[in-house]
């Protein structure tokens, strides 16, 4: 059992797509020259045949010498076994180079999605990106997969041409001109295909990502009625990929009547040719027999050639896509000047807004202004450097986007708002590392309140978790991605609203639960919510406004100092309700170090 794609040597050339097609091929190229010494002797084999053949005819049938006739048929029936074994091999290789190349590209995706943060999802819907790690790494997959065959062909090509020269010098220059003639020939089909193959992949890409939209927010179409929209919309797409497919139909069938025609008409010409000189005296009754094989053998170059021309375009394609990608500026970077993180748990300091998040407590966030507070926590978790470049948020003293990624993704954790989950079993899903026993797992589902998920669970731990864990209710998920972000342990954990779809019974659980657990570590926790029950269980909690840090102290100090406050978290209005006096921003971000450096 082989394991794909092999360690990446390197970084992708992401110049031009064929600067990255040939990146690949040289990330691989022990097993491509394999696939092409393969191919090679697989195609010699096949091209000596019809002069074994002709030879046999000549000095063994026609001569009437059987020991002659018997020592070709032996060496025929080499070549055959030759053919055979040589085939196998071949295709062996062939298959290996598809599916290292196309896993390659799909890894390269994957690795982009996981390190660009938010930047790619800006750029490409969800539905581009999965087509271009699915759809375009398997074009790209083919063109090394018809490599062996190519350069085989190549090699049958000069030496079908070699055999022909020595039998008639007329029929070598009709074999040396004609066969790249034909070619050439075929290239005025291809150029028209590789136009509507460019189409067809845009119109496939649009309708994937209108599905994946789709799919993603049906519960919500649904509720408002708008399902029959979408599903209309996406007819819509889907004919007009249908109507880009069929134009690349009609480029392909017209490609293959090409190719039919022509190989037809030289064939029929070579072998008029050597029958003509077999009439004269020219060539013996042998030679003209392999001469009628080697027509029959160039049919085979011919159509390696325009099928290899077909798919590198297609490759090609598919390549740009792959580069778009690629090529997007990641919003976290982790290379260049770098410092230490802190120590021991340290104080984090916002220099944007102010805010103060002391160590080893746990600290509510609130806002006049929700989108305040999502920055905040993007920032502390350190999602777009650009940003931090500019709002610098210091840990321990130290720049946060200076440290190392690696070390700020494991002691800086962040939950987001929208639970995801994943395929596999629910252990998998809650330990992705497998660092913890069933134990520690079932006491961070008891912290998230989350029993109540096994009611449905015939295996437990080992049940599998569907698409999204769509299996699971809206409450359900959320609890089952705050009992994954509790089991990091991560020093710090910035919990974004954890609560919101769950009942005021659990959630004051959860939130008694929480801070027990949280508190003991020592571990510093910070939650984004407006829910009074969270809020009661801080330690302190920040008021933000659309400017910066409003206020702070703990919830009750605040519900009964502040009106603001008290409008957002007891009436839900924090969309309309507006900071009255941001002279009261906290300036303890004073000692930050010049913008931009590490």
């Amino acid at each position: 059992m082989r394991s794909f794609p092999y360690p990446q040597v390197g970084s992708p050339d992401l110049r031009s797509p064929s600067r990255f097609l040939w990146w690949l091929a040289k990330a691989q190229r022990t097993t491509l020259l394999l696939g092409i010494t393969y191919g090679s002797l697989w195609t010699l084999s096949q091209g000596l045949i019809p002069y074994v053949l002709g030879q046999a005819v000549d000095f063994g049938i026609v001569a009437g010498n059987f020991g002659a006739l018997l020592a070709w048929v032996g060496l025929l029936l080499a070549l055959t076994v030759i053919q055979a074994v040589t085939s196998t091999l071949r295709h062996r290789a062939a298959i290996s180079n598809w599916m290292q190349a196309a896993y390659r590209c799909s890894q390269l995706v994957g690795y982009k999605v996981t390190r660009s943060g938010d930047a790619l999802p800006q750029r490409f819907s969800t539905g581009e990106v999965v087509s271009t790690s699915a759809s375009d790494a398997m074009r790209i997959g083919e063109i090394f997969d018809v490599s062996a065959r190519l350069a085989g062909s190549v090699v049958g090509y000069l030496l079908v041409t070699f055999l022909v020269f020595q039998t008639s010098w007329q029929l070598g220059l009709v074999v040396l001109v004609g066969v790249p003639l034909c070619g050439a020939m075929l290239l005025f089909v291809i150029r028209p295909l590789q136009k509507r193959q460019k189409e067809q992949r845009d119109a496939a890409g649009k309708m994937t990502a209108l599905g994946a939209d789709t799919v993603a927010g049906l519960r919500v179409l649904r509720g408002i009625g708008g399902e029959n929209i979408f599903v209309e919309r996406y007819r819509e797409r889907s004919r007009e990929t249908q109507l880009a497919g069929n134009k690349v139909a009609y480029s392909l069938a017209d490609l293959d009547a090409a190719q039919v025609l022509v190989v037809g008409v030289f064939s029929v010409a070579f072998t008029w040719i050597g029958a003509l000189q077999a009439l004269a005296g020219q060539i013996e009754t042998g030679q003209l027999v392999a001469l009628y094989g080697y027509a029959v053998f160039l049919v085979s170059p011919i159509r390696n050639a325009s099928d290899a021309v077909s798919r590198f375009i297609r490759a090609n394609v598919g390549a740009r896509r792959i580069i778009d990608v690629l090529d997007t500026p990641s919003a976290v970077h982790d290379g260049g000047p770098t410092v230490d993180g802190p120590a021991s748990p340290s104080v984090l300091v916002d220099s944007s807004s102010g805010a103060l998040i002391l160590p080893g407590l746990l600290t509510g966030v609130v806002s006049a202004d929700p989108a305040a507070s999502a920055a905040l926590a993007r920032r502390l978790g350190r999602f777009e450097d650009a940003v931090l470049r500019q709002a610098q948020v210091l840990w321990g003293g130290a720049a946060l986007h200076c440290i190392p990624l690696g070390e700020v993704r494991e002691r800086i954790v962040v939950s987001d708002a929208e639970p995801q989950l994943f395929t596999g079993t629910l252990r998998e899903e809650l330990d992705p590392a497998g660092r913890h026993s069933d134990a520690d797992i079932m006491a961070a589902l008891d912290v998230a309140s989350a029993g109540d998920v096994f009611d449905g669970l015939e295996h437990g731990l080992d049940d599998e978790v569907t698409e999204k864990g769509r299996g699971f209710s809206g409450g359900q998920r959320q609890r089952l991605v705050l009992a994954r972000a509790v089991l990091t342990g991560a020093e710090v954990l910035v919990l974004i609203e954890p609560t919101s779809a769950v009942d005021a019974h659990t959630e004051s659980r959860i939130a008694a639960a929480l801070r027990t657990e949280r508190s003991e570590a020592a571990n510093t926790t910070v939650v984004v919510t407006a829910s009074p029950l969270m809020l009661g269980a801080m330690d302190t909690v920040l008021f933000l406004g659309s400017d910066g840090l409003l206020t702070e102290g703990t919830h009750r100090e605040l519900l009964a100092t502040v009106a603001d406050y008290r409008t957002v978290v007891i009436r839900g209005a924090g969309m309309d309700a507006h900071a009255s006096n941001g002279s009261t921003q906290n300036k303890r971000n004073e000692n930050s170090i010049s913008e931009g450096q590490c």
